[in-house]
C-alpha cells in the first residue's frame, strides 16, 4: 500500500548558523529522497521557516523573472532566497513587495558552490507572507528556544574533545563541522537582546 509522503518540520534557525550550514545529504538513493541542510547545531533541515525584515529585492533573471530577496535577522545576518518560474506566488511577493517590510518564509534550503569553492546557502520560498512585528518578535523568542535546545543537545551528546556519541546528526555535525558551538549561543543571546532594546526604545516617551 502506497503511503502519502508527509511535509518535513520546518526548522527555525538564525541566519547565522544558516549560513553555516554548508553540507547536504540525503539519506536514501531514491532520486526522489528529500535533501537535508545539516544545520551546525546537530538537526538536519529540509525546510526552513524564518522570519526577518526584507531589505532588498531584485531581478537577477537574464531571460526570464528570477527574483533575489535579502532578509535579515535581528543580529543584521542575511538569507538570500531565489524565487522563479516554477515559484510563481514567491516571486509574485518578492516582485510586489516594498522593502523593508517584516516576512515570513517557508522554503527548502539549497547549497551552491562557487568557483572558488565557497559553499553558499540560500532559501527556495515556498510561501511568503507579510507580518507584523509582533509575529517577528514571536519567531525570534521561539527560534531562540529551538537553538538552545539543539546546543543542548549537543553539548549533552558530545564530550570534551567534540567526539560526538548517540545521535546521528549530532555525531554528523560534529564530523562535518569545525564551527564553535557557543557561537551559535551567542547569536541567541544578541537577538534576544536586539528584541529588549527594540523594546525599551518603543516604550520611551516622544520628546
Amino acid at each position: 500500500m502506497a503511503t502519502t509522503p508527509t511535509r518535513e518540520v520546518a526548522r527555525r534557525v538564525f541566519a547565522g548558523e544558516f549560513n553555516d550550514a554548508t553540507y547536504t545529504f540525503k539519506e536514501s538513493d531514491d532520486e526522489r529522497a528529500p535533501v537535508y541542510l545539516l544545520l551546525p547545531t546537530g538537526e538536519r533541515a529540509n525546510r526552513v521557516f524564518l522570519v526577518g525584515t526584507l531589505m532588498e529585492t531584485e531581478d537577477v533573471g537574464d531571460d526570464s523573472e528570477y527574483w533575489q530577496g535579502q532578509v535579515i535577522d535581528p543580529n543584521g545576518d542575511r538569507y538570500y532566497m531565489y524565487a522563479g518560474q516554477y515559484q510563481p506566488d514567491a516571486a509574485s511577493m518578492l516582485r510586489e513587495l516594498e522593502p523593508p517590510a517584516y516576512i515570513s518564509v517557508v522554503g527548502k534550503p539549497r547549497t551552491y558552490e562557487t568557483d572558488d569553492g565557497e559553499v553558499n546557502v540560500s532559501v527556495r520560498p515556498e510561501s511568503i507572507t507579510e507580518v507584523d512585528a509582533a509575529t517577528r518578535d514571536r519567531w525570534v523568542v521561539e527560534t531562540a528556544e529551538r537553538t538552545l535546545d539543539r546546543i543542548a543537545r549537543y553539548t549533552d551528546e558530545t564530550d570534551a574533545d567534540g567526539e560526538a556519541a548517540v545521535d546521528e546528526y549530532v555525531a554528523m555535525a560534529a564530523e562535518e563541522y569545525d564551527l564553535p558551538i557557543e557561537d551559535y549561543r551567542r547569536q541567541v543571546v544578541e537577538a534576544l537582546e536586539s528584541l529588549e532594546d527594540e523594546e525599551a526604545v518603543a516604550a520611551e516617551p516622544d520628546a
